[in-house]
């Protein structure tokens, strides 16, 4: 009969195995998030920037055959969320409460706007309702983590090749797209002379994917920031709602809900659950300020790795080689939505 120690020992084998398999692209990604905080430090450059730059020029580290593709992986992902998760130590119910009602009836109305938007373009191109609603909710909601969850959902029998090159598509597009947010909204926020809650409003409400959210707020300043990945995060969490209608509509249509092979993905990411659960913790002042200030240390240096990682799975190649009509109806999404939160920053007299 095995003792308790062995059979503690049985599951902790495969997860140290998975670490030391994860820790060559692991270290590449750091010693990338170094250099690039070297850069900031010395010549002025955003770090998140530069970490994603760097990634960028280093692709070949991600290659599936490569050693070093796992733990690029686990940077992108596990260290993202993480690093995520970890602002929400300095987050609490005083910051939304000074986001105000009007910022939240904002974000949740450009949500519902822009999906209704896609659906529609997407009929007028020839393209189906449910690859408006996959693209359009990727871009309102959270990127790629959206479109795998919406993807799951929407899937129908006998289109496993057609449903799989939309969500490819998709991932890479808004992945692409959120790239390009992340350069060039943060010089438009300054160009149209946002202050800092404004300008966390306009990029947590607009760029897709989480990582790209952090990258573009912080380059301008811990603020806007903090203010930028709140407002994302309350996108993030709308993806609940948004695919729990779509389930329950599918199921109506098709009479039983699609069962898509390896289940589908919870309706509320991990990482948002850990970033409520320590916002709450601050709010309710159970979390000091110096304990603070380390989770805001280790938060950054998670995001400056997870963006190198970022960088080095973005494929400009594969995006191109898509179609017209799809890459026109996300692109369109894309300025949908942000031309809808200017119009509303403007409405309630930011700009």
């Amino acid at each position: 009969m095995p003792s308790p120690t062995s059979r503690l020992a049985d599951p902790v084998k495969p997860l140290l195995q998975s670490l030391r398999l994860a820790a060559p692209g692991v270290m590449i990604c750091l010693m990338a998030a170094i250099a690039a905080q070297f850069i900031s430090e010395h010549y002025g450059a955003p770090a998140m920037l530069m970490a994603l730059l760097f990634g960028m020029a280093l692709p070949f580290v991600s290659d599936p055959q490569s050693r070093t593709a796992s733990g690029v992986g686990l940077a992108a992902r596990s260290l993202l969320r993480l690093g995520v998760a970890l602002l929400g130590a300095r987050i609490s119910v005083t910051m939304l409460m000074d986001l105000g009602f009007g910022t939240i009836l904002l974000v949740a109305a450009g949500l519902v706007a822009t999906i209704l938007f896609g659906m529609a373009l997407a009929r007028l191109l020839g393209r189906s309702a449910s690859f408006g609603f996959l693209t359009a909710g990727a871009v309102a909601i959270c990127g790629a983590s959206a479109a795998m969850a919406i993807a799951a959902v929407i899937a129908r029998p006998g289109r496993g090749k057609e449903d799989e090159d939309d969500l490819l598509f998709t991932v890479l597009g808004v992945t692409l797209l959120s790239t390009l947010a992340m350069i060039l909204y943060p010089i438009l926020a300054a160009r149209l002379g946002f202050d800092a809650t404004a300008s966390g409003v306009f990029l947590g409400g607009t760029i897709h994917d989480v990582a790209q959210v952090v990258g573009a707020g912080f380059s301008i300043s811990p603020e806007v920031g903090e203010t930028a990945t709140l407002v994302k995060l309350m996108r993030v969490a709308m993806l609940a709602p948004v695919v729990l209608v779509a389930s329950l509509v599918m199921m109506r249509q098709s009479g039983d809900g699609p069962a898509p092979a390896g289940g589908r993905p919870p309706l509320l990411p991990g990482f948002v659950l850990g970033f409520i659960a320590l916002a709450a913790l601050n709010s309710l002042g159970l979390i000091s300020a110096a304990l603070s200030d380390l989770a805001a240390t280790l938060s950054r240096w998670l995001l400056l790795t997870a963006m190198v990682a970022v960088g080095m799975r973005t494929s400009i190649q594969r995006l191109l080689s898509l179609g017209p009509v799809a890459a026109v109806v996300l692109i369109a999404d894309t300025l949908f939505i942000a031309v809808f939160i200017l119009a509303g920053l403007r409405w309630t007299g930011h700009f």
